[in-house]
Order: C-alpha cells, then structure tokens, then sequence
C-alpha cells in the first residue's frame, strides 16, 4: 500500500491546543501547551449551563437554554483569541445527540466560539473519555473500568494501558435522572429506590458482558463522581476512594436530609446540587450491577482525551486514518484501486481548490477516505453496492468521526456511482451541505476514468471550473482511443445534469 496517499502525512504541532466539551450540564473548555512531545494544561474554564434540561420532549432545545449556551460559547471565545489557539476542537455529546432542528443554533454557537462544533456518538464519546483518563493517570498492569456520569448518558469503558477494549454508552445521566425522579429537590427512600431501579434496568444489558472481562482497576470521571468524592471525604477526611461503604452513608446522609441542600455538605456546590441525586442514583445502580467494590477519581476526562486526539491527528496516530484502514482490510479492499482512486482525487482537488473553495483541510482528508471506502459495499453484493457501502460508513461505529464527518463521508460514497442521490446532505453543517457536490463531483469523474483498472498512470487532466460547472481536458487523441471512457463521461453529462451540475470535456 502506498502511504502516502492513503494515509495523510505528519504535519507539526501547533503551539497552543484547545479542547471544548459541551456537556448536557456544563461547557468545559481546557488549553494546552505544546513542548517537546508533552502537553501541558494552562488554561480550564467550566461553566453550568443545564443544556439537557433545556430539551423538551419533542427534542427542540428552550430559547432560555440556547441563550445561556451561546453566553457561554462567547466567552470561551473571547480566552481562545486572547490564548491564540490555533488548532481547536469542540464537540458536543448527548443533548446536542438528541436535540433537533439544531443546525440554526449549531450555526450561531460557531459564530460565537469562533470554530465549528461536530455531534459525537455517544461511543466516540466513551473512546475520548477513556483516553483523557489513561492519558493523565499513572500507568498500571491490568485492565481498567472506567465510569463517566455526564448529564444525559452514562459511559463505561474495560481497556487496558491504552486500548479500550469493551465501550459502551447508556441513555441515563444526571441530569435526566434528577428530573424524573426528583424534580422539586425531594429526596425520599422511596423515590431513591425507584430511581435505582431505572438505572438498573438500564445497566442490565452490559452487566454480564461487563463482570465477563473483569477489571483490576476502577477509575471515574466527570463532574457528577467528582461532587460524590468530595462529598464522601467532607465526611470521612482519610477517605481515598469511593467505596460501597462510603457510597451508602452518603445515600442514607442524602435520604435522611430529605434534599440536597439540607445535608449541610459544603462540598456539594450550588451548580451541582440540582442533578447531584441523579448522579448519586446512577453511580450506585453501577456499584451494584456491576460488582464495583472501590472507585478512584480521574483528572482527566472527555476534553483530555480530545486533546490527545488532537495530538494524534498531527502524527500517524489519527485515529480515523486508523479506522479507515480497519474498515479496508474488514472489507477486502483492493489497495491498489482505492490508491489509483486517491492519487487522481488528490490532483483534481488541486485544481479546483480556489474555484471551489475547499481550502478546508477536511475536503482532502474525506476525499482520500472516500477513495478507500467507495468499493466496500462489494462484499455484500454487486447490485447497488454503492448503497451498501454508504448505509455501512454512517452506522459503523468508526472511532475518531465525529457524526457530521462520518454522514459527509457516508454521502460521498453513497453517491459515487449511479444517479447522483446527496442522501442527507441538507442536513449537513454548514458549509458542507453546499460542498458537498462538488467533492462528489471529483470522487465520481476519479472512479470513472479508473474503472478498467488498469495499471497505466492517467496522462495529465485539467481542469477548469466554476460553481456549477466542470471542463475537463484530456491529451489530444486520448479520449478517441478509449471509447468506453468516452462512453462513461457521455453518461456523466446527463447523471450530472439531473444535479443541476454541468459537464464538459475536450
């Protein structure tokens, strides 16, 4: 395989990272220094916003949460230009997973941070948090468990040293929790007891598969099993973990008080007190579906481990390029095909960069993935395997996509053939819902002009462009002696032209 157009080549570390998590409870923003090969931490910024509980049950996010978010992100924007990051990731987890019609508030947060924000899955989400953790703890033998309390789902993760080894993310956060089962702040055994139980019920799934791999270690992050932790040690001073023991005292401190406030915990700040028996109900149903005896806390979590992403996406650590090649060998991908496909994708965005607009590193890191992935769907079947590739791309659990990468993915090798069918691209952030096109323009005339697979380099294209138009220019004479590829491009012209795109070739 020839690397160097299949993978994407190491650039430098920028000096200065960021890394913003927009949480279901709180925004958490963290910058980084980059210096021989370590990132040091400079800046932290946490801000409550309650974004979950601004979600109502048709999914549409309160004019009163939006506004407290887009406050927030207009802060955090103001400390990114005052720290000159220049490269910055933001993602947003559950709410934003489950809100809809979002993209006018998703267009308007990014006006007001300054960078766009990419919807994870709630898996890639377990895969950062995991990350973050492992990358600011000490190293240990054994596997690990790791448990992340967010305010719309719950994270839980077996790895060892590094690698995760089982993922998973359930529908139940702090947030959530409290309000169903506690929303004027009363606390009472029995409205406990039901809470344990939903969350329960929700572990259940997990907990052979979980208690099957087994762990030595078990380690939590996030806000939610921080505040347990302090709370555990205001009342027991020699306290190091959270244990069944420490976790029942502070259950029946909580029951007893009857609300959070009343516990007189000065641990438990006012931003936390809220969702904090949510928090407290999920982390007990997970003591005791999951055999838990003794949980550590963690200083890192979701916005750690993007950082260290981000690291790798500078190096041949990415972890989408790793996905990538996964998703190649699963598949039985022709190398050498997906390279041809590649090279020539790679000169035509050379070309019409400008024209086009695609400066954005991400036109030709998509293309180039696009390229590897187009034929996947062969395995299944021949017949419409273009479709089966795209459905493939956009539901596999892909490690480092964030969801809009993976859909512009999916929609690039859906519509690489056949009748130009943008499935899913008006719902695409912006800009791409509009590029689009034009990068499936580029992947389509690619796998064409290779489609007898041969081994002789294509003599030089040009190419000139305009927005809803293309001219191709072949060698005098090249075009006349292979028919089938005139033939192709004949069929392009009307293909294209149902896109409201035109095609011209000389």
């Amino acid at each position: 395989m020839a690397a160097g157009v299949l993978m994407a080549p190491p650039t430098k570390v920028p000096d200065v990272l960021a890394a913003v998590d927009l949480g279901s409870n709180s925004f958490h923003m963290v910058v980084a220094r980059y210096s021989h090969g370590q990132i040091t931490i400079v800046d932290r910024l946490r801000e409550s916003v309650r974004l979950a509980s601004g979600l109502d049950e048709h999914g549409r996010l309160s004019k009163e949460a939006c506004d407290r978010a887009l406050a927030s992100l207009s802060r955090f924007g103001q400390r990114l230009q005052e720290m000159k990051a220049k490269s910055v990731r933001v993602v947003g987890t559950n709410t934003l997973r489950k809100a809809r019609r979002k993209a006018g508030f998703l267009e308007r947060a990014r006006e007001a941070l300054g960078h766009p924000i990419e919807i994870i899955s709630g898996i890639e989400e377990a895969r950062l948090i995991y990350s973050g953790v492992t990358h600011t703890m000490p190293s240990e033998s054994g596997k690990r468990l790791v448990v992340d309390i967010g305010g719309g789902s719950t994270e839980c993760i077996i790895g060892e040293g590094y690698e995760p080894r089982m993922l998973e993310s359930l529908y139940m956060g702090c947030v959530a929790m409290s309000q169903e089962h506690f929303p004027d702040g009363r606390i009472s055994a029995r409205r406990f007891a039901k809470a344990l139980v939903a969350c329960e019920v929700e572990l259940e799934p997990i907990q052979v598969p979980f208690r099957g791999i087994g762990w030595e270690h078990a380690v939590g992050s996030s806000g939610s099993i921080r505040a347990i932790a302090d709370a555990v040690r205001e009342m027991n001073p020699s306290a190091q973990a959270i244990t069944t023991e420490a976790l029942q005292e502070l259950r029946e401190c909580v029951i007893n008080a009857g609300n959070v406030r009343a516990t007189g915990l000065t641990a438990i700040g006012d931003d936390r007190w809220p969702v904090f028996a949510g928090g407290l109900a999920i982390l007990t149903a997970i003591f005791n579906t999951l055999g838990v005896e003794s949980l550590r806390v963690a200083d890192g979590a979701l916005r750690e481990g993007l950082l260290y992403d981000m690291l790798g996406r500078y190096n041949d650590e990415d972890a989408r390029e790793r996905s990538v090649r996964s998703m190649m060998a699963r598949f039985h991908v022709e190398t050498t095909q997906a390279e041809r496909v590649a090279q020539t994708t790679a000169d035509f965005l050379s070309q019409v960069t400008a024209a086009w607009q695609l400066d954005d590193p991400l036109a030709a890191s998509v293309l180039r993935w696009a390229s590897c992935l187009h034929e996947i769907g062969l395995d299944i079947s021949h017949s419409g395997h273009h479709k089966h590739a795209a459905y493939l791309v956009e539901n596999a659990d892909l490690p480092g996509f964030p969801r809009e990468e993976q859909k512009l993915l999916a929609c690039l090798v859906g519509a690489h053939r056949r009748k130009v069918a943008l499935e899913g691209a008006d719902e695409l952030v912006p800009p791409w819902h509009l590029k689009a096109l034009h990068l499936v323009v580029l992947l389509r005339l690619a796998v064409l002009l290779h489609r007898g697979r041969s081994r002789v380099p294509l003599p030089p294209v040009v190419l000139r462009a305009t927005n809803r138009a293309l001219e191709l220019r072949f060698p005098r004479g090249w075009l006349k002696a292979r028919p089938l590829s005139q033939a192709d491009l004949e069929q392009e012209v009307e293909f294209l032209k149902g896109a409201n795109f035109k095609l011209r070739y000389l």
